[in-house]
């Protein structure tokens, strides 16, 4: 709430510096406030009296929205990439598959590696234990597994994450750069 909406008779008052003022008269700090053509503002209306400041609330909106465009660009979104099989995929389809999970790695995007089964396919998952885990085994270089292979409904799923080490070998592959612009 601020200026006009705060219709308590007394609030613990707080200059713009910081300063304490007390209690005293919410008309009294309205008036306060309009004389230094700033606005009161309610900061904790649960408190016995109410706590207000007197701020120039445009300014701290600009700030607040800024601090929280700057927290927005730091945070690093976790994408999941889908690489479907099935289990009589050839070796060179699964190869190909297996290059592209290795971009996402480095990319440090996760990848959900899924396998379909279609009818009497569901009889034979133990074929899908064994494909997963070379594909595992080929990746293991740039992820980990996340989750091991398990059956959900007629998918059998397995998530793959990037090794840590992987984001520092990128930024050590672009340091040398940097260094021969800045001699």
């Amino acid at each position: 709430m601020i200026n006009e909406q705060i219709r308590d008779k007394e609030v613990r008052l707080i200059a713009e510096d910081g300063e304490q003022l007390g209690i005293v008269d919410g008309k009294e700090a309205q008036r306060m406030a309009d004389e230094k053509s700033l606005d009161l503002v309610k900061i904790s209306p649960g408190a016995k009296p109410p706590v207000c400041k007197i701020m120039d609330y445009s300014k701290y909106r600009f700030d607040q929205q800024k601090r929280e465009k700057e927290a927005r660009k730091k945070q690093k979104t976790v994408t999941i990439k889908e690489l479907r099989l099935s289990p009589n995929t050839d070796t060179h389809d699964v190869n190909v598959k297996i290059k592209k999970a290795n971009e996402f790695l480095k990319d440090g995007d996760k990848v959900k590696v899924s396998i379909r089964f279609r009818g009497r396919e569901l009889g034979h998952t133990q074929v899908a234990y064994k494909i997963l885990g070379d594909f595992a085994e080929a990746v293991s270089e740039l992820g980990t597994i996340e989750k091991p292979p398990k059956m959900e409904g007629r998918s059998m799923a397995m998530f793959l994450t990037p090794k840590a080490d992987n984001k520092s070998d990128k930024n050590k592959a672009q340091k040398p750069k940097e260094e021969q612009v800045n001699a």
